[in-house]
């Protein structure tokens, strides 16, 4: 029990007078004590109905797909560098295949829509019954995994729903779990701008369906049409047939309308002339909330030349590092020993994100070694490459010459 629990059974128990509140069933406090918030504009967003906005789709796609198609490698560290530890047993699941009927990249792309939609993703490490090592995951539907606490060590337990309708609980080092951040989907705290999203493009669909606007009315002597009797009804129906048949002539001929009736077509407001404005600025509502550039879900207003390639790095280093950086916790978690951690590591290799800007990182790289701030062997660690012989010297290789000091030639007496 915390600290206002305490303060509130000892008022109690002394018979101080206890305030109680009452929350209306519509309310943000009742909404923030049951951890379900309702989205203002009336829109239920959730999970999968979110993704048919084109621009989270776009978004969640693009994150999870990147994530998927990153070659990831498991590292041993050795006494100079470090080498790919293809003998490990965890290196085939992270990097070909998660298991027999899965490969590694698909398996990440899942997870990792899952955390999206739904907070979390969750998978379970099928081991070798002889010796306990990992050999393949098993996906886990998040909506049948429910996050525990240990009662003494206060560690992740997960109990899983199984197929005969019971339950079994597994340790933390036998379940990956990829978590978003918080523990909470994206989607659950940016649903007012989605659901914005969402009723400006049916707003859109209907207005040009006609359905979210009259294209005109038609009145006689100020009174609307009423049709109150049969011969108003045929007059109606005969107005309408002839209003459609003008519609669809394309000889652009005049619309004529007798018997004293009026037709006057409606304009578009202000607030629909500014639909295009609002539904841009939503696209970057939406980056926001996924943490993407905008012209990554195709808002091209800011958008130069000069500075593409920065918003590209910026997407590697700002958006997808941090859960690059959560899927190899995860997968240390649960593919590795204690003792296995301290030599081994699992990485994405990001050189593919980063050839966009091949150009000033190679000039980085170089500038590192010639002003001897990094050895070459430490660049080439960086870009997952085997060392050289003699590339841990500090030198400068513009100003140092590997070839044989040669002796000045002997002056002969005079």
């Amino acid at each position: 029990m915390d600290f206002a629990g305490v303060v509130l059974s000892a008022k109690k128990a002394l018979g101080f007078p206890v305030e109680q509140k009452a929350y209306s069933l519509n309310s943000p406090e009742f909404a923030d004590l049951i951890g379900i918030r309702p989205t203002y504009s009336g829109v239920n967003i959730g999970g999968q109905t979110a993704l048919y906005v084109p621009a989270v789709l776009q978004a969640i796609r693009l994150i999870s797909e990147n994530i998927g198609s990153l070659p990831c490698k498991l590292y041993r560290e050795t006494a100079d560098s470090k080498e790919e530890a293809k003998a490990h047993p965890a290196y085939r699941i992270v990097h070909k295949r998660a298991n027999e009927y899965t490969g590694a990249g698909e398996f990440r792309v899942a997870l990792t829509a899952d955390a999206f939609t739904h907070g979390n993703g969750y998978a379970r490490v099928i081991r070798y019954p002889d010796d306990g090592r990992p050999y393949a995951f098993d996906y886990l539907e998040p909506g049948k995994v429910t996050t525990l606490k240990h009662p003494l060590t206060g560690a992740p337990v997960y109990r899983v729903s199984e197929e005969d309708g019971g339950t079994r609980d597994y340790p933390f080092t036998e379940v990956l779990h990829l978590r978003s951040f918080l523990g909470k989907s994206p989607i659950s705290f940016g649903k007012e701008g989605i659901g914005l999203a969402a009723i400006l493009e049916r707003h859109g669909a209907q207005f040009f369906g006609s359905g979210a606007r009259p294209t005109g009315i038609f009145t006689n002597e100020g009174k609307a049409i009423t049709g109150d009797d049969s011969k108003g009804a045929n007059t109606v129906i005969n107005i309408l047939k002839s209003f459609r048949k003008w519609k669809d002539n394309a000889n652009g001929d005049p619309l004529i309308v007798d018997g004293g009736w009026k037709y006057e077509a409606q304009t578009m407001a202000s607030t629909d002339a500014q639909f295009i404005e609002n539904r841009d600025f939503q696209l970057d509502e939406i980056a926001r909330i996924f943490g993407v550039p905008p012209h990554l879900v195709f808002n091209f207003k800011r958008q130069t030349w000069s500075n593409a390639e920065t918003m590209g790095a910026a997407f590697l280093t700002l958006c997808l590092k941090p859960w690059l950086d959560r899927w190899t916790d995860a997968l240390a978690t649960v593919l590795l020993s204690e003792d296995e951690q301290a030599s081994h590591s699992f990485e994405f290799v990001t050189d593919d994100l980063m050839r966009a800007d091949a150009a000033s990182r190679t000039a980085n790289m170089t500038a590192l070694v010639t002003n001897r701030i990094m050895t070459p062997n430490e660049v080439r660690a960086i870009l997952n490459l085997q060392p050289l012989p003699g590339g841990d010297e500090l030198t400068n290789p513009h100003t140092t010459s590997n070839a044989a000091p040669t002796s000045a030639p002997a002056q002969e007496p005079a």
